[in-house]
């Protein structure tokens, strides 16, 4: 079967389901491919991005999941998980001065601020 065909086979609702069943199953590129089209379908809606983006991240396609995430973030700028999971990416990418923030600023909107002030 030609995967295209399956990645784009149904609703949007059933491609969602579809995705996130692939995605649970730790199919994290499956996922993916089904996910891309999703976004490039309803590209302003955050929760299809932010699963694509934990697909890219889990399959260690950091540099496609930090593109996702800026995205997501550029729609919602207090998406507290979107910030966390982009300074763990730039944290795997070796880019621990770019991660600091994000991460302080989840930390923050997580409701978790350092004891001296």
């Amino acid at each position: 079967m030609d995967t295209s065909t399956y990645y784009d086979f149904g609703t949007a609702a059933d491609r969602w389901g579809r995705a996130q069943q692939f995605f649970d199953a730790q199919e994290y590129v499956t996922a993916a491919g089904i996910l891309e089209g999703l976004v490039a379908e309803v590209p302003e809606q955050v929760a299809p991005r932010l699963l694509l983006a934990r697909a890219y991240y889990h399959s260690a396609r950091l540099r496609k999941a930090e593109t996702e995430l800026l995205a997501v973030l550029e729609r919602d700028p207090v998406e507290q998980y979107a910030r966390l999971m982009l300074g763990r990416t730039l944290e795997r990418q070796g880019r621990a001065a770019d991660a600091g923030p994000h991460l302080r600023m989840a930390a923050a909107l997580a409701g978790e601020f350092p004891d001296s002030v």
